[in-house]
């Protein structure tokens, strides 16, 4: 008989369950845009509609490894999130705020 993931995740000792929430969280800190859109629950078509493109746009725009920041912001926020850019030293994180101020009326390249 099938047991429910949520059972043998109860009868988890603690520590392994927060070993395994942890590599959940580093897995969810570090994805493609099309895995982050299907880890959203969005189809392509339905983030097209949100964007007002075609799904093949969608669809090459998750295949570019270059893209402008504005077209990035604007795939974030229509999937619910909002973009930082920091900048990783080993004295510490500082977040760039050179391009907040970008267009927001600017249009998705594809």
């Amino acid at each position: 008989m099938a047991k429910k993931f949520r059972d043998l995740r109860a009868r988890m000792p603690e520590a392994s369950r927060a070993r395994a929430e942890e590599k959940a969280r580093a897995l969810m800190e570090a994805l493609p845009l099309a895995e982050l859109r299907q880890a959203r629950r969005l189809s392509q078509e339905q983030l097209a509609e949100l964007l007002s493109i075609r799904q093949p746009a969608v669809a090459k725009l998750e295949k570019r490894t270059d893209m402008y920041i504005s077209t990035l912001r604007r795939v974030i926020e229509a999937m619910g999130g909002e973009l930082e850019i920091r900048a990783h030293f080993p004295e510490g994180d500082v977040q760039i705020d050179q391009f907040e101020a970008l267009d927001e009326t600017s249009q998705v390249a594809g």
